[in-house]
């Protein structure tokens, strides 16, 4: 399916930097992080533990969706959503090739 330019323009896409990241109690899959999106920090809640360690994440720049509505995941609250690309041999997060200062607008 395809969406229009205006449908795309409603996805707010921010760099946010991993200050903590835990697994979710009791899964494997599930690691909360705390990013930092430029003045305002958010718990996000993501599918990511079987392929990344939770110490590991800490300081990286990763890309968040950051206009979702919140919602509760295992009965934690996520408020916001990580990307990552989902292929053959796994999972990649979505990151960025430079430095970029946490709550940048991605395009």
């Amino acid at each position: 399916m395809r969406i229009s330019i205006d449908e795309f323009a409603k996805v707010a896409l921010r760099t946010a930097v991993v200050k903590e990241a835990a697994r979710v109690e009791g899964t494997d899959r599930l690691v909360r992080l705390r990013v930092d999106l430029g003045g305002e920090e958010r718990q996000i809640v993501a599918g990511i533990g079987l392929h990344y360690e939770p110490a590991g994440l800490v300081g990286r720049t990763v890309i968040v969706v950051a206009n979702l509505e919140p919602a509760r995941i295992r009965g934690v609250e996520s408020d916001g959503m990580l990307l990552a690309a989902v292929h053959e041999g796994g999972l990649t997060l979505v990151t960025t090739d430079s430095p970029a200062p946490p709550g940048a607008v991605v395009r």
